[in-house]
């Protein structure tokens, strides 16, 4: 054979080599990244080409369904029961535009994709049946879902209800919300109803109970409470602290404003019943930002880690700030920020003596023969205070709802103690915006606390001078926590 020839065949060779490494390449390194590349019709085609499994609710209540879909190569859409009530919790799931929330989060149980579902999908192909999903069993209990939907109403704002003694999310709204059955398709219907939600104004897509943070304004002092307890700057809440009147913030010659009257030298209980700025200040300057950060911490402030399983923003408390603003962030000013999840987490540790749970929202999986894969178990997260320091500010918050001059008697249920704290908390350049409305609190009864609330309202129709935590929030949280009580019998 002469040189040209070789050349040719040496050169040919090597292209069939690479074209084999190729291949193999491929079919056996790159496959399943292919598979289950979105942009793989295929893919998408096989996921909606049977039912998918269901999001559950307490009762067996099923919320979610199929059907099927005329006209499209897609067999099956999703639908929603009282879709706009339970979005913040389902999420969407959608054949034009992915899918959020629970529907993403446990996706490959829904669709029957789950490795642990693998003998199901075997016997199947000897039975003859058709492949399904599995289902995902939540904690939450439609009436106090709907309790905390309906007293929302047309305000924006958002509800966020635990069971302190296990973590269980009991409700989870967020107002105004949407229709997840509105865009679930793929057709221009679809599509215009996903452009119109996408560039509302009005946020329907934000899970505000998870994933938005507000400054907690007086909430918050039941946390200062708590620090000024276990580092032992009070320890007596009916003994007189040493707050002046006006009280200047550290290092400044600017007064904490009061709107409450008798803080002068007043006691961390009484403190607490009418909000006094200024005693809450003073005690956050004796606890110390360091302190004051520690106990904040243990709450589960600054913590971006938090999956309900669907993962919460962090709740902050400034790591850096001088302590002037220590004193601020200890009203739930300055830049103090919490979601409704985290006030609750803070009113459920305080109901439960001290022991702060881990919030889930997912009960257990199962198999489409409803035999369960997983289940979950509650977990301890932290000891943000001793069970007598507990004790302590359970009798604090009981008096807010239950004294004569206390803010939060709005939330009194008749035969049932009640602990709470309202809040009010301004916002905008300069103050200028209507403030968010907060009240946290909690029932307990001699089986123990069975329910911790918080609620926020963001904007409503009343009149600036009328927002308040006690007025518009308190309420709300008294019908949640009923429900809750009703529900339990």
């Amino acid at each position: 054979m002469n040189k040209p020839l070789r050349r040719i065949s040496l050169f040919c060779g090597l292209l069939v080599l690479a074209l084999l490494i190729r291949t193999n390449w491929l079919q056996y390194v790159q496959a399943e990244e292919l598979s289950t590349r979105k942009e793989n019709r295929r893919v998408q085609i096989a996921q909606y080409a049977t039912q998918r499994g269901n999001i559950i609710v307490k009762g067996g209540q099923s919320i979610t369904g199929s059907v099927e879909t005329p006209g499209s190569d897609y067999k099956y859409k999703r639908v929603y029961t009282d879709g706009p009530m339970w979005a913040p919790v389902t999420g969407y799931a959608s054949q034009a535009f992915g899918s959020t929330q629970l529907e993403s989060l446990e996706d490959k149980i829904l669709t029957g994709n789950d490795d642990r579902l693998f003998f199901d999908r075997t016997i199947g192909m000897f039975t003859g049946d058709k492949k399904a999903g599995g289902n995902v069993v939540t904690t939450l209990m439609p009436d106090v879902q709907k309790a905390a939907y309906d007293k929302l109403g047309t305000t924006s704002g958002a509800v966020a209800a635990i069971d302190p003694r296990t973590g269980a999310i009991l409700a989870l709204v967020s107002t105004p919300s949407y229709d997840p059955s509105a865009f679930a398709g793929n057709s221009k219907t679809d599509e215009k109803a996903w452009v119109e939600l996408k560039d509302s104004p009005e946020k329907k897509l934000v899970n505000r109970a998870l994933r938005e943070t507000y400054p907690p304004g007086s909430t918050f002092k039941v946390v200062t409470a708590a620090a000024a307890l276990e580092h032992g700057v009070v320890t007596d809440i009916n003994a007189p602290t040493d707050t002046p009147e006006p009280y200047l913030l550290p290092n400044t010659k600017t007064p904490m404003v009061n709107h409450a009257k008798g803080c002068e030298k007043a006691n961390l209980n009484f403190a607490l019943q009418v909000s006094c700025n200024s005693v809450f200040a003073n005690v956050a300057d004796k606890v110390g930002k360091d302190k004051m950060l520690e106990t904040a911490q243990k709450f589960g402030f600054n913590n971006d880690k938090i999956d309900t399983p669907v993962r919460a923003f962090a709740s902050i408390y400034d790591k850096t700030m001088d302590r002037p603003s220590n004193s601020l962030s200890a009203i739930g000013q300055y830049n103090t920020a919490a979601t409704p999840l985290q006030m609750a987490m803070v009113a459920a540790a305080i109901a439960n003596d001290g022991k702060l749970m881990k919030p889930y929202m997912v009960e257990q999986l199962t198999a489409p023969n409803l035999d369960v894969i997983e289940k979950h178990e509650p977990q301890e997260m932290s000891r943000p205070l001793s069970p007598a320091n507990a004790q302590k500010l359970q009798q604090m918050m009981v008096n807010v709802v239950e004294s004569e001059n206390g803010t939060g008697g709005k939330a009194k249920i008749r035969g049932v103690q009640v602990g709470g704290k309202t809040g009010t908390a301004q916002h905008g350049e300069k103050n200028a915006k209507r403030p968010y409305a907060w009240f946290i609190s909690y029932a307990k009864t001699d089986k123990g606390s069975p329910v911790a609330v918080a609620v926020v309202i963001e904007d409503s129709d009343a009149d600036r001078e009328d927002i308040s935590g006690g007025g518009l929030a308190a309420p709300i949280a008294k019908a949640v926590m009923e429900a809750v009580l009703a529900s339990k019998g």
